[in-house]
């Protein structure tokens, strides 16, 4: 069973995990610039969320960094 964590753990963990993938995208090059910025746009939004401790967002940043896989 997974280890259940707080919003407030959660989300600076996915923002580790998903600046990993970015690091992946950037590697390739040109052919992975289009899924690196998407990838950008998404953590700013996760962490502003985070920043400004709004709760719906923040749940909705950490849905959405859930979608990125390796």
């Amino acid at each position: 069973m997974s280890e259940i964590k707080t919003l407030g753990d959660a989300l600076p963990d996915e923002i580790a995990r998903v600046t990993t993938i970015l690091g992946h995208y950037v590697e390739i090059g040109p052919a992975g610039a289009f899924g690196a910025m998407l990838i950008r746009a998404s953590l700013d939004r996760a962490t502003r969320a985070a920043a400004s401790g709004d709760i719906v967002a923040m749940i909705q940043a950490l849905e959405d960094l859930k979608e990125y896989t390796e």
